[in-house]
């Protein structure tokens, strides 16, 4: 079956990711694992970008397991998803986040 197109995939994905608290992040490997869908951290990007129009789902909370916005540096999209993490008190540093001190456990 093509991964893109298996809703009940994507519907335990947004919920972790609803899950994730504001002012905290988790990488796309975490949401995989906690979705129960082990490595399949590639997945859950596309899962994001499939979220329906006018969703109250975090996606902006999910990032790389190093700390780093997905997104190319200076895209709109970037500059979106800082602000909305800033927002929170999250501290985005040269796109990065510290996971020591953000992550979500």
């Amino acid at each position: 079956m093509d991964n893109a197109t298996e809703p009940g995939k994507d519907q335990k994905i947004w919920q972790v990711v609803l899950a994730i608290p504001p002012g905290k992040v988790a990488g796309y490997g975490q949401v995989a694992e906690m979705a129960g869908l082990g490595r399949q951290a590639r997945y859950i990007g596309r899962a994001l970008g499939k979220l329906p129009q006018g969703h109250a789902i975090p996606w902006y909370r999910v990032i790389r397991s190093n700390g780093q916005i997905a997104f190319p540096q200076g895209s709109e999209r970037y500059r979106e998803q800082v602000s909305l993490l800033e927002a929170e008190g999250v501290e985005v540093v040269n796109g990065r986040v510290a996971m020591s001190r953000f992550q979500w456990r």
